[in-house]
Parts: C-alpha cells; sequence; structure tokens
C-alpha cells in the first residue's frame, strides 16, 4: 500500500516512467508491479497506467488508495459521513485498551460497542457514543470505558481533516443514520467498504477454516475481533502474522457484493481451483 501511495503522487506530477524514475531507494521491480496492479483494479489507474478521475481524487486524500477509495464511494451508499469516522479510526492507534489486570472488564466494555457483523460498525459505534458524552465527561468515560482518549482526540481531527478535503473535493456529506439515534444501515456501510478491500477477502470453507482468496493462504480471525467465525465471506484490514496468520479489523461481505463490485478481479478464468471458486461461479 505504501508503494501505490509513492506511485499515485508520481503519477500525479506526470511522472509516467516509474521503472526508470531515480528513486533514492529503489523498490524491487515486483513491488512496482504490485502497486500499479492494485491501483489499476481500485480504479485509480486504467489499463494503460494512465491516471483516472477516481485516481486523481485518490491522491488528494492524505490515506491508503484502499481507504481513499472507501471514502470516495461512500455517497453512492449515503454513508459518507460513517464511513469517513470509520477511517479515521482505522488511521489512529489502538482504540480498545485491555489491561492484563484487568482483561475481563476491558472485554465487557467492548461487547456494549459490539456490532456483530464488523468491526468497523463496533469503532463507529464508539466515534459515536463518544462524541455525544458533553466535553467535561469525556475524560471519565474513556477510563470507564477502556478506551483510549488520545486516540479519539485524534480520531476526530482526523476526521475533521478529511471532511475538509471532502468539501474542496465537492464529495457529498451524507448520512445513513436517518433516524438520528444511531441506527445507521450496516449493509450500506459494509458495501462501501467492500468496494475498497475486495482484495483483502478470505472464505470460510466447508472445514470452517478461513482461506484468503486468490493466495490461498489459511489464516483465522484474530481473537480480538467481534466478528464469529460463521461468516462466509469477510474483508480484513490487516494480516498479521504471529503463532499463526492472523486476519485483524474484520467485516463480514457478501460474495454477490464482491461480484458486483469488483468483476474485474474476480475475473474466473484467473482465479485458482478452490471451493471459493465454486462459491464465485455460483453468484
Amino acid at each position: 500500500s505504501k508503494m501505490s501511495n509513492v506511485v499515485l503522487t508520481l503519477k500525479k506530477l506526470g511522472i509516467d516512467d516509474l521503472v526508470h524514475f531515480d528513486f533514492m531507494d529503489p523498490p524491487a521491480p515486483e513491488t512496482l508491479m504490485r502497486a500499479l496492479e492494485l491501483l489499476n483494479h481500485l480504479g485509480a489507474l486504467d489499463d494503460e497506467g494512465q491516471m483516472t478521475g477516481l485516481g486523481v481524487q485518490m491522491s488528494e486524500l492524505p490515506l491508503e488508495p484502499q481507504l481513499a477509495k472507501m471514502i470516495l464511494v461512500s455517497p453512492e451508499y449515503g454513508c459518507s459521513a460513517e464511513m469517513v469516522a470509520i477511517v479515521a479510526m482505522l488511521s489512529v492507534p489502538q482504540i480498545f485498551l485491555r489491561p492484563r489486570e484487568q482483561a475481563k472488564a476491558a472485554d465487557e466494555a467492548k461487547a456494549q460497542f459490539t456490532h456483530a457483523d464488523s468491526d468497523h460498525l463496533t469503532l463507529l459505534r464508539v466515534f459515536d457514543e463518544y462524541n455525544m458524552v458533553p466535553q467535561n465527561e469525556k475524560r471519565s468515560w474513556c477510563w470507564d470505558n477502556f478506551i483510549s482518549q488520545r486516540s479519539m482526540i485524534s480520531a476526530n481531527n482526523v476526521r475533521n481533516q478529511l471532511i475538509g478535503i471532502m468539501k474542496r473535493l465537492d464529495l457529498p456529506y451524507v448520512s445513513c443514520d436517518i433516524k438520528g439515534d444511531g441506527s445507521f444501515s450496516s449493509m450500506d456501510i459494509r458495501k462501501a467498504l467492500t468496494a475498497g478491500m475486495f482484495m483483502q477477502v478470505a472464505y470460510r470453507q466447508r472445514s470452517g477454516e478461513y482461506l484468503t482468496v486468490k493466495d490461498n493462504q489459511h489464516v483465522a480471525i484474530h481473537p480480538s475481533s467481534v466478528v464469529n467465525n460463521r461468516q462466509d465471506w469477510v474483508i480484513f484490514e490487516e494480516f498479521a502474522l504471529t503463532t499463526k496468520n492472523y486476519i485483524r479489523t474484520v467485516s463480514s461481505t457478501n460474495v454477490d457484493w464482491l461480484v458486483e463490485l469488483a468483476p474485474h478481479y474476480f475475473d474466473l478464468e484467473d482465479f485458482p481451483k478452490s471451493e471459493c471458486k465454486g462459491e464465485l461461479e455460483k453468484a
């Protein structure tokens, strides 16, 4: 992703010959190719490697391309207010605190915010509730709920910065919380998340194990996730290699959404044979 940001910036500056560009620390050719491929799949570059209108907008957002794409498509799903808050929460250090000696109490506090389908929506709930607390009570609210106040302050700052850029790009700032009571549309938000993260997908096999799509890595949902192990398809923010392969910050998605939102990526002719290919063929 970091290389993708560099490529996008260079393209914006009108530098097209990246192979012969005089990098101070030249990337491996494979890294450069992967970055170009990622940007093409996201719609930031066309098949000739030229920047698209979407790519120009993505380059204005100081974010990883996947996160930028999520914000840029979110108005189509009527949830740009929620998406900008989620992206802000993903852009700051750990929100949930879990001191070893108070792990049980911390887990109970986190459970209040849980959205069973999505770690992203769980973060959104924390953000919304924090911002409903009166200013003079925020510190004690964070303390009682094992939330990092420093990260919450940073998340609000990031959100405000992103809203400023959205205004400059004439992106509508709309909410899917139509009633104004925190009952946002889970489906619309998860669709917008999928539009940016369709390359970070895992499928639950009949054995119950998850396998990442295309590169067929065996993974498990991280224990810190609120999403259970019964979702057939999940998108994930981070791949963490510890004692085993874990995926972190997970949301459930839908095979039909994947095929609808990224038909070029899920072109079955290029797909390795697997259970997941069979499911995609049915979609």
